[in-house]
C-alpha cells in the first residue's frame, strides 16, 4: 500500500503538471490535452478504488474489533476533514473565479478592437493593391504607344523608377515577351490561366497572392500593341508586401480567428476547465484521504502490535518482538516494550531453567524413592498425606497415591486394615520428645499377618514443616530367620533321632523272632502286637525324620528343560483310581520351564494330597488343577471345595509344624514353598469366596529363541 500510494502521488503530480502546461499552450492543448485529462480521470478512479479498499479493510477491522481500529477511524475522519473542507472551499472559489475570468475574455470592446485591427490591415493591403493596379494600367497605356523593340527597356526603366519590384509582359497565351526584376533574381511568378482570361475579358486583374516567400501584390493589365494588326499583350506588376506589415496582419488575423473560435466554444471551455479543476481536486483530495488512511493505519498498527504483544505477554509468551516502524515516541515505546519482553523472556528462561533443575532433582528423588525397597510417607504439619512412594503402597496393599492431602485419621476410618498403622504413627509423633522414633508393629494385611519396622522423624520448622515415616516389611526376614532356625532344628533332630531308630526296629524284630516260638499262643500274640507297634512307630518316625531331612536339605537342584503340562499329566496318572473328582484345565499356551522334575513332582503330589485330605467328609469332593500364562510365567492353580484354611492358620500356613491335620508333621507346605522358591517362583494361598482353598504357584517360563 505504501508503494501504491507513492506511485499514485508521483503519477498524479506528473499529470497535474501536464494539465497545467497543456492548458497554457494552445498547440499541446489541441493535441494531447484530452489524453492527459483521460489519464487523470483514470488515476482518480484508481485512487477512489484504493480509498474504497482502505475503507473496506478498516470496516473489517472494526467488525472484528481489532485493537486500534477505532483510533484509526478517528484519525482518518480528522485528516479527511482537514483536507476536504479547505479543498471544497478552494474549489468553490476557483470555479467562480474561473467562470468570471473566462467571461472577461469575451468583452465586446476586445472583439471590436480585433475587428478594427483586422479591417485596418485589410484596408491597407487593398489600397496598396489598388495603387499597384493603377500603376499597371498607366504603364500598359505607355507600352501601347511604343514599338515592341522597346518593351524590355521600358520595363527595366519602370523597375528602376520603383514603379514595381518585378515587371513582365506576356502574350495572351501566357508566353513571356519581356521581364525585369529589381532584386537581381530571374524568378518569375507566372499568372495562371484564369487570371489571363480575366484580363483578356475585363482588361485588368489585381490580387494578393500568398506565396512561399510571403504575401505579394499582383496586378495585370491588357496592352493593345501597335504592330501586327493590333496584337494584345498582358502587363504584370508584382510588389511584395513588407514583412512587418505582413506579420502584423497575420497576427491580427490569427488572434481574431482564435477569438472567434473561443467565442464559439465559450460554454464548452468553461465546462472543460471545470472538469479539469474537478479532476485535479479529486486527485489531490483522494490522494490526501489515501495518505490519511495510510498514516492512520500505521499509527493504529503500532498500537495493535503493542496490544498483541501485551496479550501475548499476558498469556506467557515473551518471545515476540514488535517491529519498530517509526523513530518517534511510538517507536521509542515499541522499543521499550521489546526490551521489557526480552527481559521477561530471559527471566522466564532462567525461572524455567531453575524449575527444570528442581523438577530434575524431584524426579531423581522420586526415582530413588520409587526404587527404594522401604516405604516412605511424607506428611504435612497437620498429619495429611503429602506424598508416598510405590514401595509404601505395595507393602501396605492400599492405593495411597489416591489418598494425598487426606489426614491419617480419615485414612484409618476408610481402610480398616490401615487402622493400626495410622494410629501408631499418630501416637508416636504425639508422644515423641526427641526428633526421631522407632517401633515394630504387627498388622493384618490381605496376605495375612505382617510385621513392620517403622521409623519416624519431624522435619525442621519452616515452609516445608512436616513429618517423614520410613517403614520396612520384615515379615520375610523374620520368616527366613524362623525357617533357618527350623532348618537347624530339623537337621539336628534328623541327626539325633535317625541313628537309634534302625537298632530299635531290628531289636524288636529279633525279639519277636527269638521269643515267639518259646511262648504260648497268648503271650506270642501279645509279643507280635507289641513288636508290630514298635516297627510301625519306628517307620512313622523314619518318615518324620525324612521330612525333617528334606526340609533342612540345601538347594541341590538338577535343572533341565521340561514341559510342565507333561509333568502334571504324569502325576495325575497315579490318581486315576482316586474317588475324588479331578478336573484338569491346562490353558497355558506355553509350559516349558527350567526345573527339577523330581522336586516339582513332589510339589504336585503334596498339593494334591493336601487337597484330598481337606475333602474328607465332603459330599461331592472336587479338585480343579489349572494352568494359564501371564507376563512370561506359567501359573499353576490347585483348588478344592473343602472347608478351607482357618483364619488363624492362613497367615502362617507355610511355617513348619503348622497343620490342621490330626496326623502329620506340618512340613508339607513349608517344603513346597521352599522348592518353589528354589525354582525362582512364588506361592500364595487363599480361601475361595464360596468354600474351599486355592493355592497359586507361578514359575518363570523358558524364553523363546
Amino acid at each position: 500500500m505504501k508503494y501504491l500510494i507513492s506511485i499514485g502521488i508521483v503519477v498524479g503530480g506528473a499529470l497535474l503538471y501536464l494539465l497545467s502546461g497543456s492548458s497554457g499552450n494552445s498547440d499541446i492543448f489541441s493535441g494531447g490535452y484530452y489524453g492527459v485529462l483521460g489519464l487523470t480521470g483514470v488515476l482518480a478512479l484508481g485512487l477512489l478504488g484504493v480509498v474504497c479498499y482502505q475503507f473496506w479493510r478498516l470496516r473489517n477491522k472494526l467488525k472484528n474489533k481489532v485493537f486500534g481500529s477505532k483510533l484509526t477511524l478517528r484519525l482518518v475522519l480528522s485528516f479527511t476533514l482537514i483536507a476536504v473542507l479547505p479543498g471544497i472551499l478552494i474549489y468553490a472559489v476557483s470555479v467562480q473565479f474561473l467562470g468570471k475570468s473566462i467571461e472577461s475574455w469575451f468583452d465586446v470592446r476586445v472583439e471590436k478592437a480585433l475587428e478594427g485591427g483586422l479591417n485596418l490591415g485589410r484596408s491597407g493591403l487593398d489600397n496598396s493593391l489598388k495603387e499597384l493596379a493603377k500603376k499597371t494600367q498607366f504603364a500598359a497605356l505607355l507600352l501601347a504607344e511604343k514599338p515592341s523593340e522597346q518593351y524590355q527597356r521600358a520595363l527595366k526603366q519602370m523597375v528602376d523608377e520603383k514603379v514595381a519590384q518585378k515587371a513582365a509582359l506576356f502574350t495572351a497565351k501566357g508566353n513571356l515577351i519581356a521581364f525585369s526584376s529589381g532584386d537581381n533574381l530571374r524568378l518569375l511568378d507566372m499568372p495562371d490561366g484564369d487570371a489571363l482570361r480575366h484580363v483578356m475579358d475585363k482588361g485588368e486583374y489585381a490580387v494578393i497572392d500568398t506565396l512561399p516567400k510571403g504575401l505579394t501584390l499582383r496586378a495585370l493589365a491588357a496592352v493593345n500593341g501597335s504592330g501586327q494588326a493590333g496584337a494584345r499583350y498582358i502587363l504584370q506588376f508584382t510588389q511584395p508586401v513588407p514583412k512587418q506589415i505582413e506579420a502584423d496582419a497575420e497576427t491580427v488575423q490569427s488572434v481574431y480567428r482564435d477569438y472567434q473560435e473561443l467565442t464559439l466554444s465559450r460554454l464548452g471551455l468553461k465546462r472543460l476547465y471545470a472538469i479539469t479543476l474537478t479532476l485535479s481536486l479529486l486527485v489531490v483530495l483522494l490522494t490526501a484521504v489515501s495518505v490519511a488512511f495510510f498514516i492512520s493505519e500505521r499509527l493504529g498498527s503500532s498500537l495493535e502490535a503493542l496490544a498483541e504483544g501485551t496479550r501475548a505477554v499476558a498469556q506467557g509468551d515473551f518471545t515476540g518482538q514488535r517491529p519498530i516502524q517509526s523513530s518517534d515516541e511510538l517507536g521509542a515505546l515499541t522499543g521499550l516494550f521489546n526490551q521489557m519482553t526480552r527481559q521477561l523472556f530471559e527471566a522466564k528462561h532462567a525461572s524455567e531453567q531453575q524449575q527444570r533443575e528442581v523438577e530434575s532433582a524431584k524426579v531423581y528423588l522420586e526415582s530413588v524413592l520409587t526404587h527404594l525397597s522401604s516405604g516412605v510417607l511424607a506428611l504435612d504439619d497437620e498429619m495429611r498425606l503429602r506424598s508416598v512412594n510405590t514401595s509404601a503402597a505395595n507393602i501396605l496393599g492400599a492405593p495411597l497415591q489416591e489418598m494425598q492431602r487426606v489426614s491419617l485419621g480419615q485414612i484409618a476410618e476408610r481402610h480398616s486394615l490401615l487402622n493400626s498403622f495410622c494410629h501408631t504413627i499418630i501416637e508416636a509423633f504425639g508422644e515423641m520428645d526427641s526428633g526421631e522414633w522407632q517401633r515394630q508393629i504387627e498388622r493384618l494385611s490381605k496376605n495375612g499377618a505382617q510385621i513392620l519396622l517403622m521409623r519416624g522423624t519431624r522435619l525442621p520448622q519452616g515452609g516445608e514443616a512436616g513429618y517423614v515415616v520410613v517403614f520396612d516389611d520384615i515379615s520375610h526376614l523374620l520368616r527366613a530367620e524362623r525357617q533357618a532356625a527350623w532348618g537347624e532344628v530339623a537337621r539336628r533332630l534328623a541327626h539325633e533321632i535317625k541313628n537309634p531308630l534302625t537298632p530299635i526296629q531290628l531289636s524288636a524284630e529279633r525279639l519277636q523272632h527269638k521269643l515267639c516260638d518259646k511262648l504260648d499262643e497268648k503271650d506270642a500274640q501279645l509279643l507280635r502286637r507289641a513288636t508290630q507297634t514298635i516297627v510301625s512307630q519306628v517307620g512313622a518316625m523314619k518318615n518324620m525324620v525324612s521330612d525333617f531331612a528334606d526340609y533342612a536339605r540345601g538347594p541341590a537342584l538338577k535343572l533341565s528343560r521340561l514341559d510342565m503340562h507333561k509333568l502334571i499329566k504324569e502325576v495325575l496318572g497315579l490318581y486315576e483310581a482316586n474317588a475324588v473328582h479331578l478336573v484338569l484345565k491346562l490353558e497355558a499356551t506355553r509350559s516349558e520351564i527350567n526345573g527339577d522334575a523330581t522336586r516339582l513332582r513332589q510339589v504336585i503330589h503334596n498339593l494334591l494330597q493336601n487337597a484330598q485330605d481337606a475333602l474328607q467328609g465332603v459330599v461331592q469332593p472336587k479338585i480343579i488343577l489349572s494352568t494359564e500364562m501371564h507376563n512370561g510365567e506359567i501359573h499353576l492353580r490347585v483348588e478344592d471345595n473343602g472347608a478351607g484354611f482357618p483364619e488363624s492358620i492362613l497367615s502362617r500356613a507355610f511355617e513348619p509344624y503348622m497343620t490342621t491335620k490330626t496326623k502329620g508333621t506340618g512340613l508339607g507346605l513349608a517344603i513346597v514353598k521352599k522348592i518353589v522358591e528354589e525354582h525362582c517362583g512364588h506361592i500364595a494361598l487363599e480361601n475361595n469366596a464360596g468354600s474351599g482353598a486355592r493355592i497359586n504357584i507361578s514359575l518363570p517360563l523358558v524364553e523363546e529363541v
